[in-house]
């Protein structure tokens, strides 16, 4: 069944219509939606627009993806050089056989570069099976293998000190980077592999930087899956050599994966560190100048290594390779696939990565990704917009800046003395700051409120704190490397006192990541403009830890960070199971563009029609109302009519029921009124009697849970798992075929609009919207202006809680042969606002009127449904 299709197409014709009859090389007969989908992804490439694509897992979202955006690539690559061909000759007065010689002698020139490539390539995919299982066996090698890094001995106290700094020159160009576009870290970096820019520029005219597809997931396990499907599909070549003697009907898809040296790194004293910072930071001392050479990182590209980092950019090209692979690949060859991946960027068609490797402007400078255009693929993209505000946001805790102030105070009693000029100056900066942090938070706890929004000022008042540079200090945090120095004495430190105690005679220093970088973000958010952001206080009332408070910093304005790669990309797509409702992605992130320069599209599910109830429930087996609003969460009456209508649904569902509910705390509200015992027995027991009761705890991982919920449904003992939605299972989990043949949301988990945060978010959409109206529509009245903008801010809260519901709603029903139920208690569902902003599948799968209909009438749907289900 096709779901909602919201298509524009630039010339005025549907998209739908557009390549009718194209063959997109799916591996398999593709379903109609898989279709329209394909056709939609080549349409927005084609077009250069924004695209906002929502299929339903189980639809083959991912191979429809890589089939309608790779056939538009090799299409696209195609055309390319067929028009450099023909560039010139339209008005040319030779004759045609000159004409047709020129062209034949252009073409061989144009594919003289490509058929290199492709040898090479060829070749090592030849050889690379058997190398590899020589390699893997133990068997010795042709080349000589490099060295591992000598391991290092206890380090002397001398290397916590502070280097001289007396770099001042002014406030840092912005985010730190210099007049050639690069972080002023990325140019060290680069300048100590041999990659000056020079050299870059040089590199640039070498090698082509093909046009590509930048695919990025949230996950490196979500990327695997991806690259799994990429080694399933083949495509023609871009470019036919008729004249060929062996030319192929496919050609080998070149790909490469990205990720972070945590994920990469092959020296084992780097990758045994456990935080990413620490990584990255110990990376970079081992390459700096002053470290001494058998210390130094020996997996490092330099010029003298050069044919070996070739030799990786060729191995990596040949192959399909996730991210594992390339650690391998790595290993066997002796040099960094962190670094030497970057040479087989411009080469590949198509590049994997993370969302932080894309989503972070100086990510992109590190690895050297220019954007510019190429296609932008993200996927699982209903969580974007939290991505770049988690990108950056962030916390600090009272006992972390109490930590990092104790840290300094053992650092300044054995270096203070010999600190000078620079670092004595902004070593004091840095306490002066840390303890007004600490004194605003410490001013806070005796307020009974749970949150609230901070002024800048006064954060920062007192002890002079307002008259610091912040600017300079980030710079010298940056490039003095002063957290990792404070924190490693600090652990060398209380290891020696711990060895005395003890009477130990060795230990390993183990390395954290360091506080003072989380408070160096917490410095750099205080740079950021007022209406990017906003600064908070917060308690936790869970804790028992009378210092449980903490300052955080929240992006508002996700649209700004996002709109530089819009900007570069030829197009952009953002695809998901579970995108409705979408105003959120068109008047949020993209409120600088056009309608007709964003296309939506909303497929319906491959399932058929008879595979899915979809009832929105009002009332309960006594004809109890549910309207599970925050003043009702106590309302014992409707607690108790939610258990009896679960025993129902248990007795007529098989195998597995899925509950979620709006909140952890309703979910402890709701068993401990469950656990009240009436007539011998109470709703929780009498739920244990029909199936096998499983929870989610908040301060408890759920491998466990649902292993034992499925060991339960194998065993046909039943089982019902009550969850959150927000949870950890309401993403990223299969409840598909009997672990989920009911699927319940209980009530709206609309956000707290009494928090702080919720407050100043909805009062950023309201404020934007109101100076977006007076400038675009000078025809709207005042108050039609205030009108919408409220509506704008009530929208994005109701879209919020609805986006939570559709991620819930589509953990069942994962496959074409799968089929389940899907019941929404509560009897907001029954308005048309809210059954709007659910996805086109369930709102075609709802039954008529269902919020009309009684309990009963339910079960009977229910009942009739799983006995023809059974057979």
């Amino acid at each position: 069944m096709i779901g909602d299709k919201q298509q524009s197409g630039g010339d005025g014709t549907s998209l739908e219509k557009q390549e009718a009859h194209k063959d997109f090389h799916h591996p398999y007969t593709p379903y109609d939606i898989q279709e329209t989908f394909m056709r939609t992804v080549y349409g927005v490439l084609q077009e250069g627009k924004v695209g906002i694509l929502e299929s339903p897992t189980g639809t083959g979202k991912s191979l429809s993806l890589l089939c309608g955006s790779l056939t538009w690539l090799r299409d696209h690559k195609g055309q390319v050089f067929e028009d450099g061909l023909n560039w010139g000759q339209e008005e040319s007065d030779e004759p045609d056989w000159i004409i047709e010689q020129a062209k034949a002698r252009k073409r061989r020139e144009l594919l003289r570069n490509r058929e290199d490539l492709e040898a090479r390539l060829t070749k090592i995919r030849a050889k690379e099976k058997s190398q590899r299982e020589r390699y893997f066996k133990g068997e010795q090698r042709h080349k000589k293998r490099r060295k591992e890094p000598a391991s290092t001995a206890e380090k002397d106290e001398e290397q916590f000190l502070l280097d001289d700094y007396e770099s001042d020159g002014g406030m840092p160009a912005k985010n730190g980077s210099n007049g050639e576009g690069f972080s002023t870290v990325t140019m060290e970096l680069m300048e100590k592999v041999g990659m000056t820019r020079s050299t870059l520029a040089e590199e640039e005219t070498e090698v082509e930087d093909d046009i590509k597809i930048f695919f990025c997931s949230r996950t490196h396990s979500q990327l695997s899956q991806f690259i799994g499907e990429l080694r399933r599909v083949k495509f023609p070549p871009a470019i036919l050599d008729a004249s060929a003697e062996n030319m192929t009907e496919t050609e080998d898809l070149r790909h490469l994966t990205l990720g972070s040296r945590k994920n990469l790194c092959i020296n084992p004293v780097v990758n045994k560190l456990h935080s990413l910072t620490a990584i990255n930071e110990r990376c970079a001392e081992l390459q700096q100048s002053g470290t001494v050479q058998e210390h130094k990182c020996v997996f490092l590209p330099n010029k003298e290594n050069q044919p070996l980092v070739n030799d990786f950019r060729d191995h990596a090209l040949a192959s399909i390779l996730d991210i594992e692979d390339m650690g391998a690949l790595g290993k066997e060859m002796g040099i960094c696939p962190y670094y030497a991946s970057r040479s087989a960027i411009k080469p590949a068609e198509i590049v994997t990565l993370p969302y932080p490797l894309l989503l972070q402007k100086s990510a992109r400078e590190a690895l050297g990704i220019s954007l510019k255009g190429h296609l932008v693929i993200i996927d699982e993209a209903h969580n974007l917009m939290d991505a770049i505000a988690s990108i950056h946001g962030v916390e600090v805790s009272l006992a972390q800046l109490k930590r990092s102030r104790a840290q300094l105070g053992i650092y300044l009693q054995k270096f203070g003395k010999k600190l000078k000029g620079k670092n004595r100056v902004y070593v004091a900066q840095l306490v002066r700051i840390i303890d007004s942090l600490s004194g605003y938070l410490e001013s806070r706890l005796s307020i009974s409120k749970a949150d609230g929004i901070i002024d800048n000022k006064e954060l920062l008042s007192g002890k002079g704190v307002d008259q610091i540079n912040l600017y300079k200090l980030l710079s010298y945090l940056q490039e003095s490397k002063l957290a990792r120095k404070v924190e490693g004495y600090a652990v060398h430190a209380t290891t020696l006192a711990a060895q005395a105690t003890t009477k130990a005679t060795s230990g390993k220093l183990e390395s954290t990541s360091p506080v003072l970088h989380q408070i160096a973000s917490l410095i750099s958010a205080l740079t950021h403009r007022s209406k990017e952001g906003r600064l908070f206080y917060a308690k936790d009332s869970s804790s028992k830890d009378p210092d449980s408070i903490s300052l955080k910093f929240l992006l508002l304005d996700p649209s700004s960070h996002f709109q530089e790669i819009v900007s570069e990309a030829r197009a952009v797509i953002l695809a998901g199971g579970t995108m409705s409702p979408m105003a959120d992605y068109t008047c949020h992130l993209f409120p600088y563009l056009a309608p007709t320069s964003i296309t939506t599209l909303s497929c319906g599910h491959v399932i058929p029609k008879s595979h899915l109830v979809a009832w929105n429930v009002s009332t309960g087996p006594s004809k109890g109302g549910f309207e599970f609003t925050y003043k009702n969460r106590g309302n014992g009456e409707m607690l108790d009519e939610l258990g009896r209508a679960l025993l129902n649904i248990c007795t007529i569902v098989p195998d597995g029921v899925v509950v979620f509910f709006p909140s952890y705390v309703f979910l402890e509200t709701m068993i401990a009124r469950w656990s009240i015992q009436k007539d011998g027995r109470s709703i929780y027991q009498r739920l244990e009697g029909k199936k096998m009761l499983f929870r989610e705890r908040k301060d408890a991982g759920v491998d466990d849970v649902l292993t034992e919920y499925a060991n339960a449904i194998d065993a046909n003992k039943g089982g019902l798992l009550l969850s959150v939605v927000g949870g950890k299972m309401s993403e990223g989990i299969n409840f598909s075929d009997r672990l989920g043949r009911c699927v319940v949301i209980v009530g709206l988990p609309f956000p707290n609009i009494a928090s702080a945060e919720c407050k100043a978010k909805i009062e950023y959409i309201e404020s934007s919207t109101l100076t977006r109206l007076r400038i675009s529509d000078e025809t709207l009245g005042k108050e039609e202006i205030t009108r919408r903008a409220k509506e704008a801010g009530r929208e994005f809260y109701e879209n919020a809680c609805m986006r939570a519901v559709n991620q819930s709603v589509g953990r069942a029903i994962r496959h074409r042969e799968d089929y389940a139920a899907i019941l929404m208690i509560d009897k907001r569902f029954a308005g048309e606002g809210i059954k709007g902003k659910l996805p086109g599948w369930i709102r075609e799968g709802l039954v008529d009127g269902a919020g009309e209909k009684s309990f009963g009438q339910l079960m009977g749907t229910l009942n009739g449904f799983f006995r023809v289900k059974k057979g």
